[in-house]
């Protein structure tokens, strides 16, 4: 069993500070990070939006939480890939990506309209792509990762929003010939 740690106050506010994330991710699901709200997750909750600022201070804590917790998973899916090389961080970065679509958009996709990620998100960032530079010969540039990097990003990007459907070929098949001409 595992233990609890903490007053009982401070694990029924992490409880319901996870639940709120819950709301916020399903509403991402179906609106986009642009369409969160506060009002409407406190709704669902059966609390008051006021209530619900007990929690969050606003949408923009409530975001920065998110996208540093997105960020935190992502680094530790493709540090655990790096002893695989870039192929292994490459494919782990699409199941990372494939199964939480959210989550990927909201660090890759199009940004919210009046939010400002904190330097912490940077910080974030670097790390997911140190294990990618690092990767590359020290006698190259840091643009031929840069470039390995991006264009995965780009493939992913329109897999997740849809843009193949219909297309009529095997994505997995396009993502590994993708992967292995950037690999060369």
């Amino acid at each position: 069993m595992e233990q609890l740690s903490g007053s009982p106050r401070a694990r029924y506010r992490e409880q319901v500070r996870s639940e709120v994330q819950a709301h916020a991710w399903e509403q991402i699901a179906e609106a986009g990070a642009a369409g969160l709200s506060l009002k409407a997750i406190a709704k669902h909750m059966g609390m008051t939006a006021p209530a619900l600022y007990r929690y969050f201070a606003g949408r923009d804590e409530l975001l920065t939480g998110m996208i540093l917790s997105a960020y935190e998973e992502l680094a530790e899916v493709v540090e655990a890939a790096a002893n695989e090389g870039r192929p292994g961080m490459a494919m782990a970065l699409r199941r990372w990506a494939l199964a939480n679509p959210q989550r990927y958009l909201l660090l890759y996709g199009t940004p919210v309209p009046g939010y400002s990620a904190p330097p912490e998100a940077t910080v974030l960032a670097k790390r997911i792509f140190a294990p990618v530079l690092a990767s590359f010969p020290a006698d190259t540039t840091q643009e031929r990762s840069l470039s390995f990097w991006t264009r995965l990003h780009g493939v992913l990007s329109l897999e997740i929003a849809g843009h193949f459907a219909g297309m009529g070929f095997d994505t997995d098949a396009f993502y590994d010939r993708e992967v292995r001409s950037l690999d060369d």
